[in-house]
This record gives C-alpha cells, structure tokens and sequence, in this order.
C-alpha cells in the first residue's frame, strides 16, 4: 500500500509542472452562437469560436447575445518538426 502510494505521489509531482506551463486565458463579449461543443464570441471586431467539452464548467444559460467572460487555456494537440533547410551554394 505504501508503494502504491509513493509511485502515484510520484507520478503526480512529475505531472506537476506540465499543468503550471499551460498559462489561463480569458475573453470576455456578446455569445454569437452556442453548440454543444463550440460557444461564439465577438472580441471587438473578431469572431472567436472556442471549444467546450463535457468538462467545461459552465455558470448559467448560455444564450446568443448574453455577455460571457470565458476562461481557456491554450495547449498543443500535435507537434511535427521539419529538418531546417540547408543554403544554397553560389557557384
């Protein structure tokens, strides 16, 4: 039992500075549309469209037109890293 304790203890500290590294983001203006896994928002002249899941937290009705201030986060989904091009010799 202590083992087990001391592995997901560890596990858990290892994690740790991965979920400090994603910064918290907010954006704040009129719903513009709502889906099941989208909500719409006008940022001044912009349209952001940001994801929601099952998880995500919602305080309220979320209707078109309500005022909203969203909180996100931004994470890599993927990564592909491509070998920098080599210069070209003048002959």
């Amino acid at each position: 039992m202590t083992r087990m304790l001391l592995v997901v203890t560890g596990m858990l500290a290892l994690s740790a500075p991965a979920w400090a590294a994603s910064k918290d983001y907010q954006v704040t203006g009129p719903v513009l549309a709502v889906t099941a896994d989208t909500i719409t928002v006008q940022k001044g002249k912009e349209n952001w469209e940001i994801g929601r899941g099952a998880d995500t937290k919602v305080a309220g009705d979320v209707k078109v037109g309500d005022k909203v201030t969203i909180m996100y986060k931004m994470t890599a989904t993927s990564i592909e890293a491509k070998p920098a091009g080599t210069a070209k010799k003048k002959k």
